[in-house]
This record gives C-alpha cells, sequence and structure tokens, in this order.
C-alpha cells in the first residue's frame, strides 16, 4: 500500500482544527488566531516531536509508522472509521475492529428471526455457532446446535464422525481443508490470541487429519460457497451460501440460498414445515 501524502497532510490539518481544545483537557486561551489545536499540542498529545508533525501536515515527510498513527488517532480523538482513514492514507492496514465475542446484538437476532424462509447463522470467526434461526436449526440442527460446550464447528467437524454424515463422502477433505485454512486466516487476525491458541492446541491433540492439514498453511476466508447438505428426512439439498459481514470483526451472518429452478427449493419448504424437532428426533 501507498502512502497518500497530500490527503494525509489535509485529513490531519481538518482533524486538528476540528478539535477544540477542552475536548483533550487543555485550556482554550485567549491569543488563539486558528480554530482547534495547534500542531505543537497534537505533536505533545501523539509523544512524537513537532518538527515531525509539521512535516506530516505539509505532506514530506517519510512514511510514519503504525505505532505513531495509533498515537496520532487517540491524540485526535478520532473515530474507529476515521482511525482506519488515517491508516489507508499513510499506506497501512488498518488494525483489526472490535471483537463482540459470544455477544449477538438484539439486531442481528431480530434479523435472524425474520428470514422465515431462509437458514441462517450467526458464527464466531473461530468456528463457535453463536446463533441461529428456526430454519437452520431444522437443517443443521440434527449435527450442530448453539448448545453445550463443543458447539464449535471446527472441533465438532474434526472429532465427530456423525456431523460428516450431513456431507457427501467425496467432499469432507474439500470441507477439512476449509475448515482448516480458515481458522488458520482467524489465528493470525486475532494474533494467536489466548482463544484462538487453545482451540488449536485442543485440536493438536484431538485430530492427526487436522495436524496434517494444518502444517500445510493453508488460508482462505469463507465468503460465498456452493455446499450439499444431506438430511434425513428431505433428502440433498444444494445451497449457496453468502457471509455477510457484521458491525463486529469476528462474527459473520451465513445465509443459506437454494439455487435457482432447481428442487432444493421444494425441499426446503418441506424443511420448513416439518420443523426442527423432527430432525433432532431422526438423530436421537
Amino acid at each position: 500500500m501507498e502512502m497518500d501524502r497530500s490527503e494525509l497532510a489535509d485529513f490531519l490539518r481538518r482533524s486538528r482544527e476540528r478539535l477544540r481544545p477542552q475536548e483533550v483537557g487543555l485550556p482554550a486561551g485567549p491569543r488563539r488566531r486558528t480554530p482547534g489545536l495547534r500542531r505543537e499540542e497534537v505533536s505533545q498529545l501523539a509523544g512524537m516531536s513537532a518538527d515531525y508533525y509539521m512535516r506530516l501536515e505539509q505532506a514530506r515527510s517519510p512514511q510514519p509508522s503504525a505505532q505513531l498513527l495509533g498515537a496520532l488517532a487517540r491524540a485526535l480523538r478520532l473515530t474507529l472509521d476515521e482511525r482506519d482513514h488515517l491508516y489507508l492514507l499513510a499506506g497501512h492496514r488498518p488494525p483489526a475492529g472490535p471483537f463482540a465475542g459470544e455477544y449477538v446484538r438484539p439486531s442481528l437476532l431480530y434479523l435472524l428471526d425474520r428470514l422465515h424462509e431462509t437458514p441462517a447463522q450467526i458464527i464466531g470467526d473461530l468456528g463457535d455457532l453463536l446463533a441461529q434461526n428456526a430454519l437452520a436449526e431444522a437443517l443443521f440442527g440434527c449435527v450442530c446446535t448453539v448448545e453445550g460446550p463443543d458447539r464449535n464447528i471446527v472441533w465438532r467437524w474434526f472429532t465427530d464422525p456423525f456431523v460428516r454424515s450431513a456431507y457427501p463422502e467425496d467432499e469432507h477433505e474439500h470441507y477439512s481443508r476449509l475448515h482448516v485454512a480458515g481458522l488458520r486466516a482467524a489465528v493470525a487476525r486475532r494474533g494467536n490470541d489466548a482463544a484462538a491458541s487453545a482451540l488449536v492446541e485442543r485440536l493438536h491433540g484431538a485430530s492427526d487429519e487436522f495436524t496434517r492439514l494444518w502444517e500445510r498453511h493453508e488460508v482462505a476466508v469463507h465468503r460465498t460457497s456452493r455446499m450439499k447438505v444431506l438430511h434425513p428426512e428431505v433428502g440433498a439439498i444444494e445451497f449457496d451460501t453468502e457471509a455477510l459481514l457484521t458491525p463486529a470483526e469476528d462474527q459473520r451472518v451465513f445465509v443459506f440460498t437454494p439455487p435457482p429452478g432447481t428442487s432444493s427449493i421444494e425441499a426446503l419448504e418441506l424443511l420448513r414445515v416439518i420443523g426442527p424437532e423432527t430432525a433432532h428426533r431422526s438423530h436421537v
């Protein structure tokens, strides 16, 4: 990524001029001839030299480090969107956004409940199934639920053979690689934090297949795909899967729609009538 010096300089100047001294704990003073903060005040708040900051605003500085940009974002009281814009102008990838963990926003739960004709799930970046609507429970509830300590899809895939029975056998290797590649990407985004490290260590101890695939160091973020589910009551159903972004960095909404003009549309309608309880009973 290349640094855009002129745009960076303009953004820093405009941000500085919008910020009032009292907002950062400085006295307004009677002799301020320009609005907002002075350059030297921003440099002091950011812990950098006044000369370097002046060169940033004059579009003649070397590329600032990510650490310096973080200090500038705090000094200028930038929002998350403004902070990300600052990083991009300076030629850096923005830091990861906020994590929600297991908390699911009420608005997302409301959205799931309103998708009466489409299976939908909310899945954490490490593979935890956090929420799903009734139709998704009817489709997947027999093999993975939001209840219990083992709701992690990656863990269940590599440790519970029953889970794989819901997918064509000749596609198992493909899904194994996708699960490992997606987890690999999530671990890197998280900086190998405690939750990610614990899950990877647990999987290494439980599955030789996982260890073999992990050593390949394949990386892929699940955004869209075609998948087939073998349901015990309605048979094979084919879906197009779309991953939708959420405000949280560590959560995605997955929506499963049948391809137009296929028998999967009728199968999904039958599944909606049957409901989730039949799926659970079929595997007790």
